[in-house]
């Protein structure tokens, strides 16, 4: 079998990393000299790995729609004091909150950080491979209001039932409805136990139960959310005012 043959079977199954790898050591032997086959074998299978991994990685990232996609764990800024524990980020760090199937509930007033840490978590999780979906609470509610108009209901619920991060942004900004109530009750018993949620809300833990409104529904939504939750208050103004102070002014040109 000739050189060609071998790269055309390789584009054949897809493997074009391992192909552009497989070219630089042909075009450049000298570097790859002292190396026995298997280990430049290794080096043609990492290249594939990592190439395919990178675009999962992508492709996650995509279905998660997280509000900032550049939020990322290790860029969380601590010299501001605003009650964020290192020790506990570091934990979260580690995914066992998602192996373990336990819930994140971020509360703090507008401006804190909430919707960065709760993107940052969704970006780490999709490195780690798991499947994220982000949502504020309102935009949840419609989608959830059009498919049982259209009759896809089970399958949109069977979907974020599934997910291993369901992040739900901007809880408790607008009153429940009856039949919200509901759909919320049931998208969060279908993952109770089964995946992870994150929550971000300006409103404190306490006024979750006034917020679901009926005494039933919302005892059984805070007993599957927020006992088995790492709890995450943040404090001190807003994160925006405090980056303006810092940010120098730049000179008029006038």
């Amino acid at each position: 079998m000739t050189t060609d043959d071998t790269f055309q079977k390789l584009s054949a199954l897809r493997l074009h990393a391992f192909a552009r790898a497989l070219h630089e050591q042909l075009d450049n032997p000298a570097a790859h000299g002292e190396l026995d086959v298997l280990d430049r074998i290794g080096l043609l299978v990492d290249r594939e790995w990592t190439e395919r991994e990178g675009r999962r990685f992508t492709r996650r990232l995509q279905l998660a729609r997280l509000r900032d996609r550049t939020a990322c764990l290790e860029d969380i800024d601590y010299r501001h004091p605003r009650g964020l524990d290192r020790a506990l980020m570091r934990r979260l760090a580690t995914g066992e909150w998602i192996r373990q199937h336990q819930n994140v509930l971020l509360v703090g007033s507008t401006g804190c950080g909430k919707t960065y840490l709760a993107c940052a978590l969704g970006q780490h999780a999709c490195r780690d491979g798991h499947a994220v979906v982000y949502r504020r609470v309102p935009r949840l509610l419609h989608e959830l209001q059009v498919a049982r108009g259209d009759g896809s209901l089970p399958r949109l619920l069977a979907r974020w039932a599934k997910t291993d991060v369901l992040i739900l942004d901007d809880w408790g900004l607008a009153p429940l409805g009856p039949q919200e109530r509901q759909d919320l009750l049931e998208v969060i018993e279908d993952r109770h136990g089964e995946r992870s949620t994150v929550i971000a809300a300006q409103l404190p833990v306490k006024a979750w139960h006034t917020y679901i409104g009926d005494p039933g529904i919302a005892d059984a939504a805070l007993d599957r959310l927020v006992h088995n939750a790492h709890h995450i208050t943040l404090k001190g103004e807003s994160m925006r005012k405090t980056r303006n102070r810092l940010t120098p002014e730049v000179p008029s040109e006038n």
